[in-house]
């Protein structure tokens, strides 16, 4: 089992920026590509970024320039930094691990509130 813990939420007006954190535990071994979902009151949850475990990196075409996620494998931990934060923003974001061939994930945290005010 491998366990994700988000930190890193919050309030921020437009424009600002946000990092968030997710820290892996347990069968970290076993993970290769970790990713950031997002999903806002009403609407389904998408992908926002992922990260291969050599490094590639992809992005939903609404982040594109703003976002830029990272991987630092010695502290098990990825971040989403998050620039120029528009009101769409705002959702809870989760951090996702292990991408199965079904389209969905194995390895989900619980989540964290971002809010972006106009």
């Amino acid at each position: 089992q491998v366990q994700l813990v988000e930190t890193g939420g919050g309030l921020v007006q437009a424009g600002g920026s946000l990092r968030l954190s997710c820290a892996a535990s347990g069968r970290i071994f076993s993970i290769n590509t970790m990713a950031w979902f997002r999903q806002a009151p009403g609407q389904q949850r998408d992908l926002v970024a992922s990260v291969t475990g050599g490094g590639a990196t992809n992005y939903a075409d609404s982040v594109k320039g703003r976002f830029i996620i990272s991987r630092d494998r010695a502290k098990n931990t990825v971040y989403l930094q998050m620039n120029s934060l528009k009101p769409e923003d705002t959702a809870v974001y989760y951090c996702a691990a292990d991408p199965r061939l079904d389209g969905w994930w194995t390895y989900w945290g619980q989540g964290t509130q971002v809010t972006v005010s106009s």
